[in-house]
């Protein structure tokens, strides 16, 4: 090979150092880049290693005497080389291993073949080029969908534990309510009953100094008997909602000490839409997220209230 052909292939884009080798052991452009693209995943030091290595032992049919060996032969597939270093270029490619020596010259390209066989190279290798950036290509954007979807499929399990631990979070609220507004209603009872013992007794005293019977006791409270046609919104457990929503109106109930918030979660669950507010027409009121950690019994929404789900 020519100083020329060297320099074509740095043009080419090969490295300086690999394109030398590839000069030193083929004879010609066209082998030199098969070279190339044979060895493009091996690095300098594995073919300076590979090179060190002593040739295959070549077989076949020796020359007579006085002639003169002009080109190698692959006695396995009858391919014809000018030197050693294309015979062990195709040997390193094929793994054929016998070659024999022939008095046949190959002639030379000329300047036009040459000139026919770079731009086909150019082209295989343009080509090439091609198929390796689309499937680049191929590769980043299934490596980005497996990006978005792990993305996504994290920032999903971080709201459900997130709506998990507000679930959470609002029933030890509510549970803690319920127990402040026991204990209120128990102190209270205590204190009702006191006060009405020492009403009861300073009433016995003065009947007794004033020599008169004791007073009768109180009557227990009289029971109503027969149906109960109203009682108040305090002594109902459940309440009967009606939501009006983006797909269609939705009846469901719930026990009164239920927060907005499981409303909410309870909706999503179901029809998938994300709740961001209730709005109650009669009386008009607006319940955003400020109230979400109340119960419906606490907003009045007991025993039956219409809702419009935003």
């Amino acid at each position: 090979m020519t100083a020329s052909d060297l320099d074509q292939l740095i043009e080419m884009g090969f490295e300086r150092e690999r394109a030398e080798l590839a000069v030193s052991k083929t004879g010609s452009l066209n082998d030199a880049i098969e070279w190339l693209e044979a060895n493009q995943d091996k690095s300098i030091e594995e073919i300076r290693a590979e090179s060190t290595k002593s040739p295959e032992s070549e077989e076949g049919p020796q020359l007579k005497e006085g002639e003169e060996a002009r080109s190698l032969v692959c006695n396995e597939c009858g391919k014809k080389f000018r030197s050693h270093a294309q015979a062990e270029f195709h040997a390193s490619k094929t793994q054929h291993v016998d070659f024999s020596e022939s008095t046949e010259e190959i002639a030379p390209l000329t300047e036009e073949q040459k000139k026919q066989k770079l731009q086909e190279l150019r082209e295989k290798l343009a080509a090439k080029r091609a198929a390796q950036a689309e499937q680049d290509k191929i590769d980043q954007k299934r490596n980005e969908e497996i990006r978005r979807k792990s993305t996504k499929e994290s920032l999903d399990i971080r709201e459900e534990l997130q709506r998990k631990e507000q679930m959470k979070e609002a029933a030890k609220r509510r549970q803690e309510k319920k127990e402040e507004a026991e204990a209120r209603a128990r102190i209270k009872a205590k204190i009702e009953a006191d006060k009405e013992e020492r009403r009861r007794k300073a009433e016995q005293e003065r009947a007794a100094r004033a020599g008169q019977a004791p007073p009768p006791q109180p009557a227990p409270a009289p029971t109503t008997s027969g149906p109960v046609t109203s009682k108040p919104a305090s002594a109902y457990t459940e309440t009967r909602l009606r939501f009006q929503t983006e797909k269609g109106n939705i009846m469901k109930t719930f026990p009164v000490d239920t927060t907005l918030f499981e409303v909410a979660a309870a909706l999503n669950s179901e029809t998938g839409l994300e709740i961001q507010s209730f709005t109650q027409n009669f009386p008009r009121k607006v319940f955003d997220a400020e109230y979400f950690g109340e119960t419906l019994k606490e907003l009045g929404l007991v025993p039956s209230a219409s809702l419009i789900a935003k």
